[in-house]
């Protein structure tokens, strides 16, 4: 599938690419059919901030992030019911992502750890979710990047 982005230009999407939200996400009930679009560091993995991208609406993309590079206890607590539309959920096939908010200034870069994004990669199936654990809807994480590329001598 070929679609041309606000963003990114024409991309060519994999069908094996699209994760599908059946009930969209949250403030977006009808995007339903996503790509994620990130770069890769040289052992394979995500790095940083990667792009949820719809594939219903091409001017519209979030960029997202795996909590655990900025806070590795987040563990949110969801109700087996919210998630059973996705399948058989196992530790291997499960990824989390949060939503990440940018402001000009860019000291201010926040992620919601509030509505965490909840993908089944087996079955390419993902909620939004609203946990009910005290999480903050704006987590700053300027600070805790820049001390990791710091640490990490970059």
């Amino acid at each position: 599938m070929q679609i041309e982005t606000r963003l990114f230009g024409e991309i060519d999407i994999e069908d094996e690419k699209i994760i599908f939200f059946e009930k969209g996400i949250i403030g977006f009930p009808d995007c339903q059919k996503f790509t994620l679009i990130y770069d890769e560091g040289e052992d394979g993995a995500r790095k940083g901030i990667s792009w949820l991208q719809s594939l219903d609406e091409p001017a519209f993309a979030l960029p997202v992030m795996d909590p655990l590079l900025i806070k590795e206890d987040y563990n949110p607590q969801v109700e087996d019911e919210v998630l059973e539309h996705l399948g058989n959920l196992t530790a291997e096939n499960t990824y989390v992502l949060v939503t990440v908010t940018a402001k000009e200034d860019i000291t201010l870069l926040s992620v919601n750890l509030k509505a965490p994004i909840v993908i089944n990669t087996d079955e390419r199936k993902a909620h939004q979710v609203i946990v009910e654990d005290d999480f903050p809807v704006k987590f700053p994480i300027y600070e805790i990047l820049k001390a990791k590329k710091e640490k990490a001598g970059e």
